[in-house]
C-alpha cells in the first residue's frame, strides 16, 4: 500500500466538516500495538484507490499513542499504518472517541475496540466477508481446472450459486441490521444490481441482440442503486470512487452524449448531500479534464455550465473558476458535432480564400509552423495523403501559425505544397482563439457541411479515420 502524506498533489478539493454530528466534541482515538515500542503509528484514510496520511505519531514504550483533536474527523474508513507499511482499518463515524488495541505480530487476528459498537461490528463483517470472499475464490479456481467432468464442473457451478447467494444475503442482512450508519451503507454498496431479464413480445426480431441491450440499460440504470449518496462516508472509502470509475470505464458508452446524460444523473442523486455532491462533481470533471479520447471536452465544457459556472461550486477558488472559463470559451466552438468557424484570410495566392466556400466530402484544418519538429514530420504525411486522394473528395485548408512570411512562403515552394495556403499573422480570424491552436501540428477534419467530425489527430491517423467514416456514413 502506498500511503500518500496530504502535502502531496492532490487534485480533488473537499468542503471542510465542521461542529459536532453527535456525542463529544472532536475526536480521540487512542492506539495501543503490544510489540511497537517507540514506533511511528500514522492515521490515514482513503479517497478512492488513494490512500491519505492525515496524522502521525510516535508511541510510547508500551506501544501506546493517542489521535486527539478539536476537530470532527471527516466520516469513512480510515487507517492505522503500522511499522513496515502494514494497516488495519476502522470506521470513524458518529463515535469519534474510543480505544484500539492489537498485537503487532497478528494485526488482523489480535484487534480489537473499546467504545465503539460499530467498529465492533464492522470487524465482524470483516471476517466474515473475508471467509466467504476466499470460498468463492476458492470455487472459482476450481473451474478452471481443465480436467474436469462436465459433471464435476456443474456441481462446482452450483456450489458458487448458493456461494454467491449466501454472499448476498449476507451483505443484505449487514446492511438491514446496520441501517443508518457507514457500515451499512458500505455492505449495501456492494450489493450488485438485480439480474433481469427482459420480457420481449411475440415476433420480435433479433431476440438476442434486443435482450442484451434491454439488459444492458437495465443494468446502466440501476448500478447505484444501493449507493446512498446521503453517506458523506462513503467519499473517504474505497466504495463510491470505485464504483464511479468501474462505472465511467466500463458501463457508460464513451460517446460525450452518453457521459453527459449519465453524469447529469449522477450528480442529481448526489445532490442529497452537499458533500457527496461535491466529491462526484469533481471526480467526474477531474476525469474527463484529463482524458485524451477525442470528444470528451465536451463533457467539460458541459459541466462548468452546469456546475462551476453556474454557481454550484462553492469549493472552486475564483481563480479556478477564471481559468476554466477562459479554457471552456476556447473549446466551445470547436466540440465535435459543431459546424467549425469560418476561417477568411490571405493565401499563398494572393488572395482571400474562406474555409466554408471550400466544395470537397472531407475538408482537413490543418494549422502548423516552417520550423516545428513535429511538422516536419506531419507536414510531408498530410501532403502525400492529400495528392493521392483530392480527386477522391479530400481537400486541405492549411494554416500558418508562424509570423516569419519568408520562411512560410519559402517552406511552401521547398515542398510543393499545392493545397490552401492560409496566412493570418495578426490573427485577424482569431483561428487560434476558435480552434483553440495551442500548439502544431493540429488537424480538424469536416464533413461537407464543415461539420467537425474529427479533432488533434496524427497526420498518420487520417488515411484510416476518413476510410472508416465513409463506411460508417454509407459513403
Amino acid at each position: 500500500m502506498n500511503v500518500r502524506h496530504l502535502a502531496a498533489t492532490y487534485v480533488i478539493a473537499f468542503m471542510s466538516f465542521t461542529g459536532v454530528l453527535n456525542g463529544q466534541p472532536g475526536h480521540s482515538i487512542s492506539v495501543t500495538v503490544d510489540g511497537a515500542p517507540q514506533s511511528t503509528l500514522r492515521l490515514a484514510y482513503h479517497v478512492g484507490a488513494q490512500q491519505y496520511v492525515r496524522d502521525s505519531l510516535v508511541a510510547d514504550s508500551e506501544g501506546r499513542c493517542s489521535f486527539k483533536g478539536a476537530d470532527r474527523l471527516p466520516p469513512g474508513v480510515y487507517m492505522i499504518v503500522l511499522p513496515g507499511n502494514t494497516f488495519f482499518e476502522f470506521l470513524v463515524g458518529d463515535d469519534q472517541h474510543f480505544d484500539i488495541s492489537c498485537d503487532i505480530k497478528n494485526p488482523g487476528a489480535t484487534l480489537s475496540f473499546r467504545g465503539s459498537e460499530e467498529n465492533q461490528r464492522f470487524l465482524e463483517y470483516q471476517k466474515n466477508w473475508k471467509v466467504l470472499q476466499e470460498e468463492a475464490l476458492n470455487l472459482s479456481a476450481g473451474l478452471r481446472d481443465s480436467s474436469l467432468t462436465g459433471k464435476e464442473a456443474a456441481l462446482l457451478k452450483e456450489k458458487l450459486a448458493a456461494r454467491e447467494k449466501r454472499m448476498k444475503e449476507y451483505l443484505h442482512q449487514t446492511a438491514e441490521s446496520n441501517k443508518g450508519t457507514l457500515l451499512g451503507a458500505i455492505a449495501r454498496s456492494i450489493i450488485p444490481p438485480e439480474p433481469y431479464v427482459p420480457i420481449l413480445p411475440p415476433g420480435t426480431s433479433n431476440r438476442d441482440s434486443v435482450s442484451k441491450l434491454l439488459s444492458y440499460i437495465h443494468y446502466k440504470d440501476h448500478f447505484f442503486d444501493n449507493v446512498d449518496f446521503s453517506q458523506p462516508g462513503l467519499i473517504r472509502s474505497p466504495i463510491l470512487g470505485s464504483r464511479l470509475e468501474q462505472f465511467f470505464r466500463q458501463v457508460v458508452i464513451q460517446m460525450p452524449d452518453s457521459i453527459i446524460r449519465e453524469a447529469d444523473r449522477l450528480l442529481g442523486k448526489s445532490a442529497v448531500n452537499d458533500d457527496v455532491f461535491q466529491y462526484v462533481a469533481v471526480w467526474i470533471m477531474n476525469r474527463y479534464a484529463s482524458s485524451e479520447i477525442m470528444g470528451h471536452d465536451a463533457v467539460v465544457v458541459h459541466l462548468a455550465d452546469k456546475v462551476y459556472l453556474a454557481g454550484k461550486a462553492p469549493w472552486a477558488t475564483k481563480e479556478y473558476l477564471a481559468e476554466l472559463e477562459k479554457r471552456v470559451s476556447r473549446l466551445r466552438s470547436n466540440l465535435i458535432g459543431q459546424k467549425a468557424p469560418e476561417l477568411l484570410m490571405n493565401s499563398f495566392a494572393g488572395h482571400y480564400v474562406s474555409l466554408y466556400d471550400v466544395e470537397a466530402d472531407y475538408t482537413i484544418v490543418y494549422f502548423w509552423e516552417p520550423d516545428c519538429g513535429h511538422c516536419k514530420v506531419a507536414t510531408p504525411l498530410l501532403h502525400d495523403y492529400y495528392k493521392a486522394n483530392r480527386s477522391k473528395g479530400i481537400e486541405v485548408f492549411a494554416v500558418c501559425t508562424h509570423h516569419d512570411r519568408e520562411k512560410w512562403e519559402k517552406y511552401i515552394v521547398d515542398n510543393g505544397l499545392s493545397w490552401i495556403n492560409g496566412w493570418d499573422p495578426e490573427r485577424m480570424s482569431r483561428f487560434d482563439h476558435f480552434y483553440n491552436v495551442d500548439s502544431t501540428p493540429l488537424i480538424y477534419i469536416l464533413d461537407r457541411e464543415k461539420k467537425i467530425i474529427a479533432k488533434r489527430l496524427a497526420a498518420e491517423d487520417v488515411s484510416s479515420f476518413i476510410e472508416a467514416y465513409r463506411k460508417y456514413s454509407g459513403q
